[in-house]
Protein backbone atom coordinates (compact mmCIF):
# COMPACT_ATOMS: atom_id res chain seq x y z
CA UNK A 1 0.00 0.00 0.00
CA UNK A 2 2.98 2.38 0.77
CA UNK A 3 4.81 1.69 -2.49
CA UNK A 4 1.23 2.44 -4.50
CA UNK A 5 1.11 5.49 -2.82
CA UNK A 6 4.77 6.59 -3.18
CA UNK A 7 3.94 5.62 -6.95
CA UNK A 8 0.49 8.16 -6.81
CA UNK A 9 2.83 11.37 -5.44
CA UNK A 10 5.69 10.50 -7.53
CA UNK A 11 3.32 10.88 -10.94
CA UNK A 12 1.67 13.94 -8.96
CA UNK A 13 5.11 15.56 -8.95
CA UNK A 14 5.23 14.66 -12.55
CA UNK A 15 2.18 16.29 -12.94
CA UNK A 16 2.87 19.37 -11.48
CA UNK A 17 5.71 19.87 -13.75
CA UNK A 18 3.44 19.59 -16.76
CA UNK A 19 0.72 21.66 -15.20
CA UNK A 20 3.80 24.14 -14.99
CA UNK A 21 4.32 23.80 -18.18
CA UNK A 22 1.02 24.58 -19.43
CA UNK A 23 0.94 27.59 -17.48
CA UNK A 24 4.08 28.95 -19.12
CA UNK A 25 2.68 27.68 -22.20
CA UNK A 26 -0.74 30.05 -21.99
CA UNK A 27 0.88 32.82 -20.13
CA UNK A 28 3.55 33.73 -22.72
CA UNK A 29 1.88 32.02 -26.11
CA UNK A 30 4.76 30.26 -26.75
CA UNK A 31 5.16 27.96 -29.79
CA UNK A 32 6.64 25.47 -28.11
CA UNK A 33 3.99 22.78 -26.76
CA UNK A 34 3.43 22.79 -23.22
CA UNK A 35 4.54 19.07 -22.68
CA UNK A 36 7.85 20.16 -23.83
CA UNK A 37 8.35 23.11 -21.43
CA UNK A 38 7.50 20.76 -18.46
CA UNK A 39 10.22 18.36 -19.57
CA UNK A 40 12.64 20.74 -20.05
CA UNK A 41 11.80 22.31 -16.23
CA UNK A 42 11.93 18.47 -14.89
CA UNK A 43 15.61 17.98 -16.71
CA UNK A 44 16.54 21.18 -15.47
CA UNK A 45 15.84 21.09 -11.43
CA UNK A 46 16.96 17.19 -12.15
CA UNK A 47 20.61 18.31 -13.35
CA UNK A 48 20.74 21.30 -10.93
CA UNK A 49 19.77 18.61 -8.19
CA UNK A 50 16.60 20.68 -7.05
CA UNK A 51 14.44 17.41 -7.21
CA UNK A 52 16.37 14.17 -6.78
CA UNK A 53 15.95 11.73 -9.29
CA UNK A 54 14.25 9.36 -6.36
CA UNK A 55 11.45 11.34 -6.16
CA UNK A 56 10.09 10.52 -9.34
CA UNK A 57 11.97 7.28 -9.81
CA UNK A 58 9.48 4.71 -9.52
CA UNK A 59 6.39 6.74 -10.90
CA UNK A 60 8.32 7.67 -13.87
CA UNK A 61 8.99 3.62 -14.17
CA UNK A 62 5.30 3.16 -13.82
CA UNK A 63 4.20 5.29 -16.55
CA UNK A 64 6.66 3.93 -18.85
CA UNK A 65 5.76 0.40 -18.23
CA UNK A 66 2.34 1.52 -18.63
CA UNK A 67 3.15 3.34 -22.16
CA UNK A 68 1.85 1.09 -24.28
CA UNK A 69 -1.38 0.75 -23.32
CA UNK A 70 -1.88 4.56 -24.39
CA UNK A 71 -0.87 3.26 -28.10
CA UNK A 72 -3.68 0.46 -28.37
CA UNK A 73 -6.49 3.01 -29.09
CA UNK A 74 -4.52 4.97 -31.96
CA UNK A 75 -3.70 1.49 -33.47
CA UNK A 76 -6.66 -0.06 -33.98
CA UNK A 77 -7.90 3.64 -35.54
CA UNK A 78 -6.20 3.12 -38.06
CA UNK A 79 -7.85 0.24 -39.39
CA UNK A 80 -10.99 2.55 -40.33
CA UNK A 81 -8.33 4.04 -42.59
CA UNK A 82 -7.19 1.41 -45.25
CA UNK A 83 -5.72 3.93 -47.54
CA UNK A 84 -2.68 4.49 -44.57
CA UNK A 85 -1.86 0.95 -45.20
CA UNK A 86 -1.64 1.57 -49.26
CA UNK A 87 1.40 2.65 -51.18
CA UNK A 88 1.15 5.54 -48.70
CA UNK A 89 1.21 3.73 -45.58
CA UNK A 90 3.92 1.61 -47.37
CA UNK A 91 6.41 4.51 -47.93
CA UNK A 92 5.44 5.78 -44.21
CA UNK A 93 6.98 2.93 -43.01
CA UNK A 94 9.56 2.58 -45.19
CA UNK A 95 10.86 6.87 -44.26
CA UNK A 96 10.39 5.34 -40.42
CA UNK A 97 12.35 2.60 -40.93
CA UNK A 98 15.27 4.61 -43.11
CA UNK A 99 15.36 7.56 -40.26
CA UNK A 100 15.76 5.24 -37.65
CA UNK A 101 18.63 3.35 -39.12
CA UNK A 102 20.11 6.35 -39.98
CA UNK A 103 19.50 7.97 -36.39
CA UNK A 104 21.32 4.25 -34.51
CA UNK A 105 24.14 4.62 -37.23
CA UNK A 106 25.14 8.42 -36.40
CA UNK A 107 24.25 7.74 -32.58
CA UNK A 108 26.70 4.72 -32.99
CA UNK A 109 29.05 6.80 -34.00
CA UNK A 110 29.17 9.51 -32.33
CA UNK A 111 29.12 7.46 -29.36
CA UNK A 112 32.07 5.23 -30.83
CA UNK A 113 34.10 8.58 -31.44
CA UNK A 114 33.34 10.31 -28.13
CA UNK A 115 34.30 6.99 -26.12
CA UNK A 116 37.63 6.85 -28.64
CA UNK A 117 38.59 10.58 -27.45
CA UNK A 118 37.94 9.75 -24.04
CA UNK A 119 40.63 6.36 -24.11
CA UNK A 120 42.63 8.75 -25.47
CA UNK A 121 42.60 11.36 -22.74
CA UNK A 122 42.93 8.44 -20.33
CA UNK A 123 45.57 7.13 -22.29
CA UNK A 124 47.37 10.88 -22.26
CA UNK A 125 46.94 11.24 -18.15
CA UNK A 126 48.47 7.86 -17.50
CA UNK A 127 51.71 8.34 -20.12
CA UNK A 128 51.92 11.49 -18.21
CA UNK A 129 51.39 10.02 -14.88
CA UNK A 130 54.25 7.21 -15.76
CA UNK A 131 56.87 10.13 -17.53
CA UNK A 132 56.84 12.81 -14.41
CA UNK A 133 57.20 9.33 -12.16
CA UNK A 134 60.35 8.70 -13.79
CA UNK A 135 61.75 12.27 -14.34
Amino acid sequence: MKKILNILLQICILFIFSYIGTVIHNLFHLVIPSSIIGLLLLFICLCLKIVPVKYIENGAGFLLSTLMLFFIPSTVGIMNYPSLLSIQGALLVAAVLVSTIITIAIAGTASQFFEKKAQERKDDKECNKFSSHSA
